[in-house]
């Protein structure tokens, strides 16, 4: 039985096309050209290698050169939501249909968070928010953030289901046993970490009824794998 289910935010609660991870990118390397006098190409190879050792581009900059982590996120998330996304009414009715815990499961900041959430109109469904620094700053991929968001929320991983734009974010929490969803339209093909595949986060109300009507474990497997493949297909 699922008993939270976990939203990443940022490309999951809304989509990539709405452009914020891309301003998120831009402010990113203003912030290192700055910071450490770079070129944008010498910024950029440095933002995707921090991000590809530690996670994210901020973890490799605290390990590597002790930044002040509040002020690197201010800067980065210094975006005006409105002019990315508005109000989703359909996501607001697909949330108010779910009586598990929801949890928003983001490597970003609380504050970043709030606003996304009171800028979409679906602030009210979630219990909490776990960011970056509740995880500390071992944010996703990282086995510890999924282990920590586990104790904050009093919830085994078993009971957890998370919803995810990126792949390599959802292997660790199906390592712990957590259902897996993920949304968006860049995976190709089947994972064996990924049950569930969605073009869009508002269909997520009719998967997890089918995970909780399922009557066995086995055949709640065996049903996460059929429909991947048919998501993936269509």
């Amino acid at each position: 039985m699922i008993q939270a289910i976990l939203f990443d935010l940022d490309d999951t609660l809304y989509p990539r096309q709405a452009g914020i991870m891309e301003q998120i990118r831009i402010l990113m390397l203003k912030y290192l050209q700055a910071r450490f006098d770079l070129s944008l190409e010498d910024a950029d190879a440095l933002r995707r290698r921090y991000f590809q050792e530690y996670g994210t581009t901020m973890r490799g900059l605290q390990v590597n050169h002790a930044i002040d982590a509040d002020e690197f996120l201010s800067f980065v998330h210094d975006i005006p939501l409105q002019d990315h996304i508005q109000p989703n009414p359909e996501l607001d009715a697909a949330l108010a249909s779910l009586p598990q815990q929801k949890v928003v499961f983001t490597n970003a900041s609380r504050e970043h968070a709030e606003a996304v959430l009171d800028v979409l109109g679906v602030g009210h469904h979630f219990d909490r928010i776990v960011d970056v620094r509740d995880v500390n700053f071992e944010s996703k991929p990282q086995m510890a953030a999924y282990r920590r968001i586990c104790e904050l929320i009093g919830v085994p991983p078993e009971q957890c289901l998370l919803v995810e734009d990126n792949v390599r974010n959802l292997r660790p929490a199906k390592a712990l046993g957590m259902i897996t969803v993920l949304v968006g339209d860049a995976h190709t093909g089947t994972d064996p970490d990924v049950d569930y595949v969605l073009d869009r986060v508002e269909e997520i109300a009719p998967v997890v009824r089918q995970i909780e009507q399922a009557p066995l474990a086995g055949t709640t497997k065996e049903a996460r794998v059929s429909h991947s493949e048919r998501s993936a297909a269509e």
